[in-house]
């Protein structure tokens, strides 16, 4: 059984509107960086489901090389903020995330 682009599109949009879902309802700092991963990942997936279709044309598969290396430094770079927003105030919750600007 193969699956179409639509099975491919449908997965992708559930997982983009958990990974939203997860990053606007939840306050934990970490957690909302793993929701923007998630959100990463899922555009991900369509480019690979485009290139899939159009095999002729690698564009999607190179841009994908693209996403998954912003989404490197975008972790590198959030969990360097984490930390220096725990040292400060001992959690990471994103309502007192105002200590950063002192």
């Amino acid at each position: 059984m193969e699956l179409g682009l639509g099975a491919y599109l449908t997965f992708a949009s559930v997982l983009f509107g958990i990974g939203a879902v997860g990053f606007l309802v939840r306050r934990n700092a970490l957690v909302q960086l793993m929701s923007i991963e998630l959100m990463l990942n899922s555009v991900n997936v369509v480019l690979v489901a485009a290139n899939r279709f159009h095999p002729d044309n690698h564009a999607g598969q190179v841009f994908a090389f693209f996403v998954i290396a912003v989404a490197a430094a975008e972790a590198a770079v959030g969990l360097a903020i984490l930390i220096a927003l725990y040292r400060l105030n001992r959690n990471i919750e994103t309502d007192r995330a105002h200590v950063l600007k002192h």
